[in-house]
């Protein structure tokens, strides 16, 4: 069952800081850019995650390959990817154990955050953390 409930929400995001935000994107207009530049804005350290740009640069922060080739741990792995590209995903942030999977609006995984929930993470699905944030009231992060 993910943990998308309002106080579930608000504990995940009153105690991640660093968030890996998997299918970041380069253009401006995409959701996943939106995401992390509101998510910066609010104090998060964000850190993009895509194959296709690793070793580039977005909103200042390094991209990488995938969460196996992140410099530093994560409290969260936000998700922007179709469904059916998670699995692998998923599976990943389990064996690093990442504490937080959260898959972005639209993003359904059922069996995967079983898996994840199995394995004793936290799994949220079908959310944004830049609706919630303003939704829930959380103030940003004093840097």
């Amino acid at each position: 069952m993910p943990s998308n409930q309002p106080d579930q929400l608000r504990t995940i995001l009153e105690s991640v800081r660093t968030i890996a935000l998997v299918g970041a994107s380069e253009k401006t207009h995409r959701p996943s850019y939106e995401v992390m530049e509101f998510m910066q804005q609010q104090g998060y350290r964000m850190i993009p995650v895509n194959p296709r740009l690793a070793g580039q640069k977005v909103l200042g922060e390094t991209v990488y390959a995938d969460l196996a080739s992140l410099p530093e741990p994560v409290d969260m792995a936000e998700l922007f990817l179709a469904p059916e590209r998670t699995d692998a995903v998923i599976d990943q942030a389990i064996a690093l154990k990442i504490p937080v999977i959260w898959l972005q609006v639209g993003v359904i995984n059922e069996a995967g955050g079983a898996r994840a929930e199995a394995a004793g993470l936290t799994f949220v699905m079908d959310k944004c953390p830049m609706q919630e944030i303003p939704r829930l009231g959380i103030p940003a992060i004093d840097s």
